[in-house]
């Protein structure tokens, strides 16, 4: 059904709407909860359609908010732009915020509070932000009590599962579980920079050594960096830019691309960490998407799997130049990080050393990384009850050897990691046992999951094969989002286009 106000009718619906108070908020789907619109009438909209009897032409013009860095808030005039909201509204804590303000002072981009529009991110917002910005949106303004009671109506409840998931984190933050063991931070720095040195030392006289070494120095870097763009504490603060300087890979795009696959895991076009086509396929595709190499996949996947870093730096690169267009935070310091890791790279290791080293770490790395998620459910819809579907869509792997340990740089933690991203991934093998009490004590469906390193690896390519097996499936979800935001972009989201617009809406 498409929505069409022209005319007199339209200016009697603005009045009334106005009138009412409830301008921001009107339903106009059953499929969705965050389906809404709402109006951003003008006064000269109402008087240029004419003359409307028992409508004062002096009636003050619909409201809107408008917010600053630090969550500060006022409201003014609605504006009538297309992409401008007047309603855009989130639960948190099992509180509803109008977040419509806040969306472009968000840091991080307002992308991410678009995709939350009538949904909870409590999980979210805890997982992802500092004690500080946890702080700040209590000072946000709180959605119209008549748009809180429908959404309440519509909406999924907590359900147990994250309600007992919430006073576990409450706990655990008690008890000081975000604090960095630095310790353990020197000794794997002090590492790094023994590969490093090791490389710089062999690279004329054993080049082959060199390689190993310069492979393994990327692969810790990129690790330490994953570490320190997720962590919230200061010294994560000052460490940000590692993983640019030391492996070449840059926070924002690490940022955009990593969080939306902590957020939403293993959802189908929309998680573009577990979307390795046209050459790995974890389901059956359309046949408009499929590749020939799908039916040999399981026999060639080390090759896709070896340019995973390289795709990685050239991601990071384009990212950041448009980073620093747009002016986002910190991107012209993250720019130079990136260059100054190229000059010291091209300076001090040879060609043919450093390139085979960045295929070396690629392969190294998607082995890690790509079967924790993969073999497990893969979602067609968007999955409220974020606490089940960590544990759903992730697999752990138990390591075998003190090198296994240290080489998997934490990503054998993954549940620990993704129920707790933010903190220090030191803190992971003692949490394990306590998400296994939960899981247990809770009834998680499936339970808290976990396989042998190799186990998991082996896992990993029977899906590939079972996949290269299968015939194709006219309607398979398409497993790339056309770029980091596609799925919200392309309307994916439930709010794309701004909440509330009468143009468009079916």
């Amino acid at each position: 059904m498409r929505l069409s106000l022209s005319g007199t009718n339209f200016a009697i619906f603005a009045a009334l709407m106005l009138n009412n108070e409830a301008y921001a908020f009107a339903p106009i789907s059953s499929k969705t909860s965050s389906a809404r619109i709402s109006t951003r009438v003008a006064q000269s909209s109402i008087t240029a359609n004419g003359d409307v009897a028992g409508v004062d032409s002096t009636i003050a013009s619909p409201k809107a908010w408008e917010c600053d860095e630090d969550a500060n808030c006022v409201q003014v005039d609605a504006c009538d732009e297309e992409q401008c909201r007047t309603t855009l509204d989130v639960r948190i804590h099992g509180e509803w915020y109008d977040l419509s303000g806040w969306r472009k002072a968000h840091p991080a981009g307002s992308h991410w509070i678009d995709w939350y529009d009538g949904r909870d991110a409590t999980e979210v917002m805890d997982g992802f932000h500092s004690e500080k910005a946890r702080k700040m949106f209590s000072r946000l303004p709180k959605s119209d009590p008549k748009t809180v009671a429908q959404l309440e109506a519509d909406v999924v409840p907590d359900s147990d599962i994250q309600i007992a998931f919430r006073e576990l984190r409450d706990q655990l933050e008690a008890d000081g579980w975000w604090e960095r063991d630095m310790a353990h931070e020197a000794k794997l720095l002090g590492i790094w920079f023994s590969l490093f040195g090791g490389a710089i030392a062999t690279a004329h006289t054993l080049p082959a050594v060199s390689i190993v070494l310069t492979g393994l120095a990327m692969t810790n870097a990129g690790w330490l960096g994953h570490d320190y763009i997720h962590g919230v504490d200061k010294f994560s603060d000052r460490m940000r830019m590692f993983a640019a300087t030391a492996a070449g890979l840059g926070p924002t795009w690490w940022s955009d691309k990593h969080n939306k696959h902590h957020a939403l895991t293993n959802e189908m076009g929309v998680d573009e960490d577990v979307a390795t086509d046209p050459f790995l396929f974890p389901w059956a595709p359309d046949p408009k998407h499929d590749s020939p190499l799908r039916k040999i996949q399981h026999w060639i996947f080390f090759i896709p799997f070896s340019f995973l870093f390289a795709l990685w730096r050239v991601d990071t690169m384009q990212v950041i130049v448009q980073a620093v267009e747009e002016k986002r935070p910190k991107a012209k310091e993250e720019l130079y990080a990136l260059l100054a890791h190229y000059f010291i790279m091209l300076s001090v290791l040879p060609f043919q050393v450093w390139v085979p080293a960045v295929f070396m770490s690629g392969l190294m790395s998607a082995i890690i990384v790509t079967p924790t998620h993969q073999s497990e459910e893969m979602f067609a819809e968007y999955q409220p009850d974020f606490v089940t579907a960590q544990f759903e869509s992730t697999r752990n792997a138990v390591t075998t050897n003190p090198f296994s340990e240290w080489l998997w740089g934490g990503m054998q933690y993954q549940l620990e990691h993704h129920l707790f991203p933010s903190m220090p991934r030191s803190k992971y093998p003692l949490l394990r046992p306590i998400l296994q009490k939960f899981a247990e004590e809770n009834n998680v469906p499936g339970g808290y999951r976990e396989s042998g390193e190799f186990e998991i690896l082996k896992m990993n390519w029977d899906l590939y094969k079972r996949v290269a097996e299968s015939d194709p499936v006219p309607g398979a979800p398409y497993s790339r989002g056309h770029g980091q935001l596609g799925a919200i972009n392309l309307g994916l989201s439930p709010a794309a286009g701004g909440v509330g617009a009468f143009n468009n809406q079916s």
